[in-house]
């Protein structure tokens, strides 16, 4: 199937399902297209690969037709209208079901509908049961309403997409804000002047338990920033603003307590890359840094009790190795005598287990 008509498909199988909210407009288009050319019968139609589809109609009782009998099939296939004045003259058409049975077509005439990019879906067509022939005044308007009908479908198409886009635009929003105000961490949003943009619920929480101010948008962020951290912050917002990500960790003394921020400064971007301000997020690692803290502690101890765990342990084994080389010097040591041999062994395998653990001391 050549590419140009399966763009021409893909178009009509978008404005078959579309949901319109104008169907009052184009059913008035109908009725004004049967009226202006005095015909018993108007159509709106949109014709897929297999079928005719009556989208909206005056004098029609058939919501669909095979495409292979539908006289609009002619009529996409032009760009202006397309006129059958007597279907019993016409040899296309003089044996077609439509015509020879209900709704007894005799004359057709149809304008395509053409979208903006050049696809003709279907018609507007008028029809009736005696043959006849359009003025070109009526042929003029006839053209006329059939713009006005595609014009309509292409804005409803237009505005359903948008809906959509919005729907899911909105999703994504609430997923976001979700997160962003379910977060412990403190989120904020700046402009490229300190003001603030927006920011989530643990901010607002920490600055009204900190200040007894509740913040809002197009404040200045450099109120509530603590004294003592003010001018780091005002230089690496500056850093972020000019393109790099910034990561710090800080302890701050508040007057009823001690916080451990890690802080992240990071350019803020619209679609095009373009800086618009910095998000800033600040996560309490005070549990973390002081659990770390308390494990060092730990370690160190556990370093000193091995330490001099294995130092006391040392000194009378030493004082065993000792008697058993005087043992050997006076020559009491005997290869047969089994227990002194036992005795050494014991002893060097207990001499070299506090060697180890002196060494993974010292390596600590």
């Amino acid at each position: 199937m050549p590419l140009q008509q399966l763009e021409r498909l893909k178009a009509v199988n978008r404005f078959l399902t579309l949901e319109i909210d104008r169907k009052k407009e184009l059913e008035e288009i109908v009725k004004l297209a049967s009226e202006i050319c005095q015909t018993s019968v108007a159509l709106i139609t949109l014709l897929d690969d297999q079928n005719q589809y009556v989208k909206f109609n005056v004098g029609f009782n058939h919501p669909t037709t095979s495409k292979k009998d539908a006289f609009c099939q002619y009529t996409i296939q032009e760009y202006d209208v397309f006129e059958v004045p007597d279907a019993k003259r016409d040899e296309r058409f003089v044996h077609n079901p439509l015509v020879t049975g209900d709704p007894n077509i005799r004359f057709y005439a149809g304008a395509p509908l053409t979208t903006q990019d050049g696809h003709n879906l279907g018609s507007l067509c008028v029809i009736d049961q005696q043959p006849k022939e359009l003025t070109d005044t009526q042929k003029q308007l006839l053209r006329v309403l059939a713009r006005q009908v595609i014009q309509v479908l292409e804005f409803e198409f237009s505005i359903n997409a948008l809906k959509s886009q919005f729907v899911k635009a909105k999703q994504a929003e609430i997923k976001l804000r979700s997160f962003f105000e379910s977060s412990v961490s403190c989120h904020l949003l700046l402009g490229r002047d300190f003001d603030i943009l927006a920011f989530n619920k643990s901010l607002e929480l920490f600055i009204d338990e900190l200040y007894g101010i509740r913040i809002r948008e197009a404040m200045d962020i450099r109120a509530y920033v603590h004294e003592s951290h003010l001018p780091t912050f005002v230089e690496n917002y500056q850093v972020a603003l000019s393109g790099e990500t910034v990561t710090s960790e800080r302890e701050i003394v508040y007057p009823d307590k001690r916080v451990f921020w890690y802080i992240t400064y990071e350019p803020a971007r619209d679609e095009e890359g373009v800086i618009l301000g910095v998000s800033c997020n600040a996560t309490d690692i005070t549990d973390r840094i002081q659990r770390e803290r308390l494990l060092g502690l730990q370690n160190e101890s556990l370093r000193k009790i091995a330490y001099i765990q294995s130092h006391e342990l040392r000194r009378p084994v030493s004082s065993i190795l000792g008697l058993m080389v005087l043992i050997k010097e006076e020559d009491y040591f005997h290869p047969d005598r089994e227990e002194l041999v036992m005795l050494e062994r014991a002893v060097n395998e207990l001499d070299g287990k506090i060697s180890d653990i002196v060494s993974c001391t010292n390596e600590r």
